[in-house]
């Protein structure tokens, strides 16, 4: 015959199993990411890129085609008023170029220790590059990538930030060339993206893929990091 304590323990069990699972079941769906509708989360990345003071920007491609004129690398920042510093690596006619860049007030200048000893205005298209002074305009720009996004999709949830402690959560779909123009002004035809957005609102990261430089060349991809929302820089005309 079972002693009451044996037959209390068998009692308990079924109930301490349903606990467990229904704890563990919460834990499983507390993954964190973004619980908002793709579009809602878009459209808060825009407004919270849009009013940030400014971002670190970097942006790159492995597979420029040859003998295009274009960006293979950038970095810099960017801040609003719209207006960008940094460095641009570039590819003319598939001869390495780098350049220092300063956009500001509605006009480019560059410098380059080969060819462009001091600071001289430039038409960026003759680059193959976008006016980087809009880079951070609300009309267009990196907003532009958010507000023109269409079919778009949540994907999956990815860790990022330092140390990988924060829960990013992606989003894909198309935007048409008009939008991805901002970026590569040569852009033709529909373009394939994946955004990273953080919890805090912030497009962190996006990956684009598409003709930038014109349908005859084939598709080529962009990766684009912002990062530091919130810097602040006094950029002015050298």
């Amino acid at each position: 015959m079972l002693s009451v304590a044996v037959r209390a323990r068998r009692l308990a069990a079924p109930l301490v199993l349903g606990l467990a699972l229904v704890t563990l079941n919460a834990c499983s769906d507390d993954n964190g990411g973004s619980k908002k509708d793709p579009e809602e989360a878009l459209a808060a990345a825009k407004r919270t890129l849009d009013e940030t003071s400014g971002v670190k920007i970097e942006m790159s491609t492995k597979d420029l085609p040859n003998g295009v004129t274009g960006i293979t690398a950038a970095e810099g920042t960017g801040v609003h008023p719209s207006a960008f510093e940094g460095t641009f690596k570039l590819s003319v006619n598939g001869l390495p170029a780098d350049a220092d860049v300063i956009a500001v007030e509605g006009k480019t200048y560059a410098k380059n220790s080969l060819l462009l000893p001091d600071w001289t205005p430039i038409d960026p298209a003759d680059y193959g590059a976008p006016d980087p002074a809009k880079l951070m305009d609300p009309d267009g720009g990196f907003s532009g990538l958010l507000s023109a996004a269409e079919d778009v999709k949540t994907g999956d949830t990815v860790r990022g930030g330092e140390d990988n402690k924060e829960i990013l959560t992606e989003y894909t779909g198309t935007i048409a060339s008009d939008a991805v123009s901002a970026l590569i002004p040569s852009a033709e035809g529909d373009f394939e993206f994946t955004y990273t957005i953080s919890e805090d609102d912030e497009l962190r990261g996006a990956v684009l893929k598409g003709a930038f430089y014109g349908e005859e060349h084939g598709d080529v991809t962009y990766t684009l990091t912002l990062d530091d929302y919130g810097t602040q820089k006094d950029i002015t005309a050298p």
